[in-house]
């Protein structure tokens, strides 16, 4: 698909690399996350306006440090440097980078030597900038051509830029909230330096995405993964919009959904929606594969393997198709694939549990969109609000909230208590205050007493976060008098659980669901 003017983004591991994208997007900018070692020719075919070398948790002069080839320096595209990027970029230059006597985590004040390129429109003399740091490291030896343009209390070259190519860098974090200049930064970098028209829109997404899919589809038949979800939605609701009556949705129930979830989905789109939708009962079938599997990422890979026999065998029914569309996202990507190799944060169902076998093409229309980008873009196709602000829910299901193995039993516990959570949040007000909120039904029992005797008893655990995008969350400050409610309605109503417990982990270190 056609992009555009873009910025791409060389990933070194950073946690906050995915921030850095999510900035440049809010500037109306499309911009693209690859490896650090993407080769030069891949570059050149990408034609970006810009480069952004992200941060990342190693030291530049370690000898297995990442490196991203040298010759992107000479491609004459402006490149920004942040902390790990930027001493990347003095040391290929010729500099020195060396570990600091004093390291930099945290806030830090930061003192603008001139307010030109980076830091055009910012305030200089004695005013100091608050922004975040983190590094242990510092550039010690400027190579030729290059010059301070800002100084920290640690940092003599806390950012610098050439005098005459297009490269600049800052040691600190301009994506995080924490650096209050940084979405100044960042936009003299895309519209200064780059040249960049803030043009990225939903409605620009649309065209060039209709246009593509029509060319790419041609007369062919087309079928959909569709779950109910946001992404399954609107992935039906573009495809549709440029193949008609060539896109055939099929739901299926694979037995690891909420209580009553498959009626609702499946009355919504009949009732609500033009798309041609087939339902198929694979309960026993998913189940069965699923026995005595507790390994989270087997668990995903074949429930992703589950899905795709289903599709191929309901396409041969149909007859004449050839691909496959489904609703995979930026991050589910992201998630998937490790910058240097190592095992991924999850195979994603759609994405690692793919087999390599498989008879269809797929077609994943929103596999370049963030989460919230994917909920503008369907208020711009016309889904009613209810299709489009619904909490996410993984297409594994429940079978990732149940931690061990899947049976029956376990699964009617995590629906009981499911139903409990989002009727309360729904009742309080919470529901669309938080990114997502649900129950996990732990692989442990715990002592208990129960009407003066004693029990062994499941515990489950309450997930509630606030986040954008999924990329990053902080668990959600639900009120206690609201925990208390759910927590004593499980309890009382859920035979078989004796404790409930709240989850007060981030994302990083944690991940959004439990498996």
């Amino acid at each position: 698909m056609s992009i555009g003017e873009m910025i791409l983004i060389l990933d070194f591991g950073s946690q906050t690399t995915q921030l850095i994208a999510r900035r440049i997007r809010e500037q109306k900018v499309y911009c693209a996350i690859h490896p650090y070692s993407t080769s030069l020719t891949a570059i050149k075919q990408m034609k970006p306006a810009g480069i952004v070398l992200s941060g990342g948790p190693c030291s530049v002069y370690d000898q297995d440090a990442p490196h991203s080839d040298p010759e992107i320096l000479n491609l004459r595209i402006p490149i920004l440097g942040i902390c790990y990027g930027a001493q990347l970029m003095i040391l290929q230059r010729g500099g020195q980078v060396e570990k600091a006597e004093k390291r930099e985590f945290g806030k830090a004040e930061l003192e603008l030597l001139n307010t030109d390129g980076l830091f055009a429109g910012l305030e200089t003399g004695d005013v100091r900038h608050q922004v975040w740091m983190s590094h242990g490291d510092r550039v010690e030896v400027v190579p030729e051509g290059f010059e301070a343009t800002a100084v920290s209390s640690h940092s003599p070259f806390a950012a610098l830029k050439h005098r005459e190519e297009p490269f600049v860098a800052v040691q600190f974090h301009p994506e995080v909230a924490h650096t209050l200049i940084g979405i100044d930064v960042l936009r003299n970098f895309i519209f200064g330096f780059c040249g960049c028209k803030p043009e990225w829109t939903m409605h620009s997404f649309i065209e060039t995405t209709v246009a593509a899919l029509k060319e790419k589809v041609g007369s062919e038949r087309v079928i959909c993964a569709l779950s109910g979800g946001v992404d399954s939605s609107v992935t039906a609701a573009i495809v549709h919009r440029a193949i008609g009556d060539q896109l055939t949705c099929i739901y299926v129930n694979n037995g690891l959904m909420r209580t009553g979830e498959s009626e609702a989905i499946l009355r919504f789109f009949r009732e609500k929606s033009k798309l041609n939708v087939i339902d198929v009962e694979a309960t026993d079938f998913f189940l069965s594969e699923l026995d005595q599997i507790a390994d989270p990422e087997i668990k995903r890979k074949k429930i992703g393997l589950g899905f795709i026999k289903i599709f191929e065998e309901e396409a041969g029914k149909i007859g004449n198709v050839r691909f496959l569309a489904q609703g995979t996202l930026y991050p589910d990507v992201i998630e998937s694939v490790s910058f240097r190799g190592e095992a991924p944060i999850k195979s994603h169902h759609n994405v690692g549990g793919l087999p390599e076998v498989m008879k269809l093409d797929l077609i994943e229309p929103l596999r370049e969109l963030f989460k919230d980008e994917v909920r503008e873009l369907g208020l711009e196709l016309g889904l009613p609000a209810e299709a489009i602000y619904r909490q996410p829910f993984p297409g594994p299901g429940l079978g990732i909230r149940i931690m061990g193995e899947i049976t029956r039993d376990r699964l009617n516990i995590l629906r009981q208590a499911d139903v409990i959570v989002l009727d309360e949040m729904k009742k309080h007000g919470w529901y669309r205050k938080v990114w997502q909120s649900f129950a996990v039904l732990l692989p442990i029992q715990t002592v208990g007493v129960m009407g003066d005797g004693r029990t062994y008893e499941h515990v489950i655990a309450i997930r509630c976060v606030d986040s954008r995008d999924a990329m990053t969350a902080d668990w959600s400050k639900v009120p206690y008098e609201i925990l208390g409610i759910i927590s004593t309605r499980i309890i009382n109503e859920v035979r078989g659980v004796n404790r409930v417990v709240y989850d007060i982990s981030s994302k990083p270190p944690a991940t959004i669901e439990w498996e």
